[in-house]
């Protein structure tokens, strides 16, 4: 068993003279408390107490020197349950040890520095187990404990003989965090300075705690920082971390979590925590926990070789190879060891390392080292049988005879593969950087003196502390090695990447570096498979453009993505907001941009049919008029009227015309004329009509009482109605424009569509529907109040025909503006409603002259143009013989129903005179 040799003690009641010291036996402290062993050692029991012979301390190296510095070494690792050692190990154990003696004999051998001065060394095992390495701890600090020996005897009487412990001014370890941890609790009791060469542990950084322990290896804060950089740069923001239970992960997780939270950027989906002592099928599960968070495939794992090798192993085993992405800290490193036959796994892991360079001179004396020229190493037969893969024959050991025995001419790196541990710079760094502090403070102290002057005699180890954190020199690497407040080293890192499928170099490439600020090469890495695109850890993929983040509470690098809808865009990642009235989103929802504007072209299909209709109807208008002209005096126009057909030709025209106003584009001039003519034409045409019908009406009328003509049935007094009834019209239109001045807007609602892409503002006038209907509800009353006047006189002898056209002209037109009315409001919600109102509008229009035009004039100028024949003068009659006429037909009519015909026949006796015009009662004088 591996322990300190002590001695096994039978405390007495305190005031007893003599304790008997029977046999030497070994005893493990590991299981004491830390108070019962001060006791032990106050009471003056310790190593080195031997009874009758020669105390010695195995299990350790001695290097004779003026001043002994301790060395706490992982040799070994942890063994299994109840056996404190394992296997030896060969980097971090054996290839860092030599490193120290390698210092040594460097140090020893340099004339400028400690000059006639030779450094020792009493260089322990920590077997990788912190309870363990402090027991070992305990020898370093025994020269410092004031014992009482007058009261000790040996069992026979005589005095014990007390070997004399080796002085250790400072320590050089330890390796794991834990360990250190443990170590320098103890050392600093003793004010023993402590400089570790692969603590990284964050807590180790607090000097109140840890005032004496340095390092030159940066802390994991900065490690940490560099990792969370890492992660950044890849663009990963969900990641879960991995720690061995013990200070160096769990302190290494929680300053990653730390920053990452500090910083932000980057959320932990978990943190899993290794047990010292896993149990079988710990890994198995711990796999099947990351793998409740898939999206979480960056794994950043704090963890020593063994965990790391262990959890790659489960990854394989649950068929997960490439699943997750490795960021590991420096305890994975370009160390082969944790991924030896698990390369596949491993492919694409990221790890970092404190900056280091091979030190040459080390890889030509380790190379060089052999069973014979080796021995004050008293762990490298062990080394030797597991590099070489060889026994080797100790006496009173039967030998393996399944094993290829040693024949000691094997040569290391000739006969096994060598290649030099990645802390090997940094462990001679600390026995440097110690030596330089011994040397700077001799100079202080003992300025010409040679060796060790009786200021140094002893050393104290506070002022040897403030020597070490004054050192400032160039490491083995090159670079500077110095401490700070705290007694840490700076933060310099290289970065590397396990690639497999680099043919050029399979294995750790070096992809970046950090000194304070990330320098990665992304172009320089590669993925499982060998790809170059980088997988992707995020717990949400970024949302698309136009789509704002809806975060998840408690989470912040999670989201939902939400499109922005309807006219908003997207302001920035978590707001969408409405774009101004007269904008409309872009495509990609990321800006608003101008609603386009359109208003009705000539060339829309909706307006070649009114623009066709109105011309037509303006051809023809302007036929008519030119014929009556021409036939001014003939009496088919004399007989029409010629005052009152004028003016009602003349609304025609202006009915045709307002169809080109309607379609032209909206600006003041326009707008204003589209007032003042879209119920005037109108207003014209039917005052004009009333005006006719309503004489026609009284005429008969009164002649059904008496020969006495009605008033104003002059053409002058019918011009006057007409034109008093018009100005109605344009005194309201007048009104209208100085009240409200007329001008175009640009109407956004009208067509402001579900679908933003089809959004479109309307260049238009002032006019509302209900303001084209107010403009037109005048004309509409006159319309219908005609259509009454023309109902009354349907009554009125055929040869009387003027009454029965106006009468079919007003049905026609009214049954033209009852469809009008549903299709101009029922399309006041369609996207096409400037298009469909106008056109609806405008042909209602068109359709309405055409009727008057058709029916009033159109049979006249046939007349007129195909039968001049029949547009000859008749003789005149007086109202006289009118009214006799009307009255005799009305008698024969009502005779004629008595003795049962049809009152809509035409009696065959009705006297010749009866047929009179209409023309001949314009003609007779009033």
């Amino acid at each position: 068993m591996q322990g300190v040799t002590d001695l096994k003690t039978e405390l007495p009641f305190i005031g007893h003279k003599h304790r008997q010291i029977p046999t030497r036996r070994t005893m493990n402290f590991a299981n004491l408390p830390l108070l019962c062993l001060w006791s032990l050692w106050a009471l003056g029991h310790g190593p080195g107490w031997v009874c009758g012979q020669a105390a010695t301390q195995p299990h350790s190296i001695k290097i004779e020197g003026d001043i002994t510095l301790g060395g706490l070494f992982p040799v070994h690792s942890r063994g299994p349950a109840g056996v404190p050692c394992g296997d030896v190990k060969k980097e971090k154990g054996i290839h860092r040890m030599e490193a120290m003696l390698y210092a040594l004999d460097q140090i020893n051998s340099d004339p400028d520095l400690l000059p006639n001065m030779t450094l020792g060394a009493r260089i322990m095992d920590t077997c990788s187990r912190d309870t363990y390495a402090l027991e070992q701890s305990l020898t370093f600090v025994q020269a410092l404990i004031q014992k009482d020996t007058s009261d000790v005897r040996c069992s026979n009487g005589e005095p014990p003989i007390i070997a004399k412990p080796e002085r250790v001014v400072a320590v050089i370890g330890a390796s794991a965090s834990s360990v250190s941890i443990m170590v320098a609790n103890v050392l600093r009791l003793f004010a023993i300075p402590q400089i570790s060469y692969a603590s990284t542990a964050p807590e180790l950084s607090d000097s109140n705690r840890y005032d004496y322990f340095s390092r030159v290896v940066p802390p994991d804060s900065y490690q940490a920082q560099a990792m969370v950089d890492i992660v950044k740069a890849l663009g990963w923001n969900y990641v879960s971390t991995l720690a061995s239970e013990g200070n160096y992960g769990e302190s290494g997780v929680d300053a990653f979590v730390q920053i990452s939270r500090e910083a932000g950027g980057v959320c932990i989906a978990q943190s899993i925590k290794i047990p010292r002592e896993p149990k079988p099928g710990e890994f198995d599960k711990l796999i099947k926990r990351l793998m409740e968070t898939p999206n979480a495939r960056g794994i950043i794992i704090f963890a020593n070789e063994d965990d790391i090798k262990r959890v790659l192993e489960a990854s394989r085993r649950a068929n997960l190879t490439g699943q997750f992405l490795w960021v590991g800290s420096d305890s994975w490193g370009s160390k082969i060891s944790p991924i030896l036959k698990l390369e596949d796994v491993a492919e694409g892991a990221v790890t970092i390392l404190p900056k280091r360079a091979s030190v040459e001179g080390f890889d030509q004396y380790f190379t060089s080292r052999s069973l014979e020229n080796n021995r004050r190493n008293i762990w490298f037969a062990e080394y030797w049988e597991e590099d070489f893969k060889c026994k080797l024959t100790r006496p009173g050991l039967q030998p393996d005879e399944g094993a290829r025995k040693c024949t000691g001419d094997e040569r290391i790196g000739r006969d096994s593969t060598y290649e030099q541990e990645g802390k090997v710079q940094f462990v001679i760094d600390a026995v440097y950087a110690m030596a330089h502090a011994l040397h700077n403070m001799h100079i202080d102290l003992c300025p010409g003196h040679t060796g060790v002057c009786d200021k140094m005699d002893p050393i104290h180890g506070r002022t040897l502390l403030h020597y070490i954190l004054a050192v400032n020199f160039n490491g083995s690497a090159g670079t500077p090695v110095m401490f700070n407040e705290n007694g840490d080293a700076p933060g310099r890192y290289d970065i590397f990447q396990y690639q497999l499928t680099n043919t050029t170099a399979p294995g750790y490439r070096a992809i970046g570096q950090w000194t304070e600020y990330l320098r990665l090469n992304i172009e320089d890495m590669q993925w499982s498979g060998g790809q170059k695109e980088i997988p992707s850890s995020v717990c949400s993929l970024p949302c698309n453009p136009g789509e704002r983040k809806k975060m998840v509470k408690g989470v912040p690098c999670c989201w939902h993505c939400e499109l922005c809808d309807g006219y908003q865009y997207q302001l920035d990642e978590f707001t969408c907001e409405m774009c101004p009235f007269d904008m409309r989103p872009n495509l990609n929802r990321s800006a608003c941009r101008p609603t386009p504007i359109v208003k009705l072209e000539w060339s829309s299909p909706w307006a070649v049919l009114p623009i066709f209709l109105a011309i037509l109807g303006i051809l023809g208008t302007v036929f008519i008029v030119i014929t009556f002209i021409r036939f001014n005096d003939t009496p088919i126009v004399r007989a029409s009227g010629r005052e009152l057909s004028y003016v009602l030709l003349t609304g025609i025209f202006l009915i045709y015309s307002i169809t080109f106003l309607m379609i032209a584009e909206p600006g003041v001039g326009v707008c204003a004329f589209r007032r003042l003519f879209l119920g005037l034409g109108m207003a014209i045409s039917y005052s004009a009509l009333l005006t006719k019908t309503n004489r026609i009406y009284r005429i008969f009328e009164q002649g059904k009482k008496s020969v006495t003509p009605p008033k104003f049935i002059s053409p002058t007094s019918q011009l006057v109605i007409t034109f008093s009834l018009m100005s109605v019209q344009i005194v309201a239109v007048v009104i209208w424009l100085g009240v409200q001045p007329p001008h175009s807007i640009i109407d956004y609602e009208e067509q402001r569509t579900p679908n933003p892409e089809f959004a479109q503002g309307v260049l238009k006038c002032d006019m509302s529907d209900l303001s084209i209907i107010s403009c037109l509800s005048y004309s509409i009353i006159l319309m219908v109040t005609c259509t009454v006047y023309a109902i009354k006189a349907r009554g009125v002898p055929e040869n009387f025909n003027e009454a029965k056209p106006i009468g079919f002209t007003m049905y026609t037109t009214c049954i033209v503006w009852l469809a009008f009315v549903p299709i101009f409001f029922g399309t006041a919600q369609s996207a096409e409603k400037i298009y469909i109102q106008t056109t609806t509008l405008t042909i209602s229009m068109s359709l309405s002259a055409s009727v008057s035009l058709g029916m009033l004039y159109v049979p006249k100028v046939y007349v007129i143009v195909f039968h001049p024949e029949q547009n000859v003068q008749k003789r005149k009659r007086s109202f006289k013989a009118a009214a006799t006429a009307v009255n005799a037909s009305t008698r024969l009519s009502q005779k004629g129903a008595q003795n049962g015909e049809s009152k809509d026949e035409k009696p065959d006796s009705l006297p010749k005179v009866m047929y009179i015009s209409y023309t001949e009662l314009t003609m007779v004088p009033t």
